[in-house]
């Protein structure tokens, strides 16, 4: 998994509130036995007109915000089911982080699995960020997460993350990866929890 430091890019915001799942990716894309073409996918009632053709109204075909790296997003973005497919397809259109207010929690959990970084700020600070990408000649902006801080062409902002989170995001690893970093230490407490408990050792090897 790429390792998160300092990422700058565009910006583009999607302010509806309870933007859900089947909005990221629809279900009819689910049907894969792997992970290709989820980046057509992606808000696909949203970026393509009945008959196949992109719609110009919405916020990632227009100039200035294709390609977009950062979304600034509406209260409890991710609701619904609990598909990882919505989360596959942001990445796999180049989505490094999310700016919002708050994010639906197991949305939230595959983020962090997958390397997307969830950025919660306040509601005045995150209505400041989404006024100034709302102009694509301001619509750029960075996120340090070793400093924790994300900066617009107007002003600079801290945001707070888990330390655990944030060390994996830092370092490129999933969960598994994370925890298998800890493995002398892992193999350490095994050591001496059966040199004081010899008899769980049964069926040991």
């Amino acid at each position: 998994m790429e390792a998160f430091n300092c990422v700058t890019g565009i910006a583009a915001p999607m302010m509806a509130a309870n933007i859900d799942t089947d909005v990221i990716m629809p279900k009819q894309f689910l049907k894969g036995i792997d992970r290709s073409g989820l980046d057509k996918g992606l808000f696909f009632d949203l970026r393509f007109n009945k008959d196949g053709g992109l719609n110009s109204d919405f916020i990632l075909n227009q100039p200035g915000w294709q390609g977009a790296t950062f979304l600034v997003v509406g209260p409890n973005f991710g609701c619904g089911s609990s598909r990882e497919h919505a989360v596959w397809g942001l990445k796999q259109l180049g989505i490094k982080a999310l700016i919002g207010t708050s994010f639906a929690g197991i949305f939230n959990d595959n983020c962090l699995r997958n390397g997307i970084l969830t950025i919660c700020l306040n509601e005045t600070d995150l209505q400041q960020i989404a006024g100034c990408i709302q102009n694509r000649d301001t619509n750029s902006l960075q996120v340090n997460l070793a400093q924790q801080k994300l900066t617009t062409v107007e002003q600079v902002y801290s945001f707070h993350v888990d330390q655990i989170k944030k060390d994996m995001l830092l370092q490129g690893m999933d969960a598994i990866g994370f925890t298998l970093s800890f493995t002398h230490e892992i193999k350490q407490f095994e050591t001496q929890y059966f040199d004081r408990n010899p008899w769980h050792r049964t069926g040991q090897n």
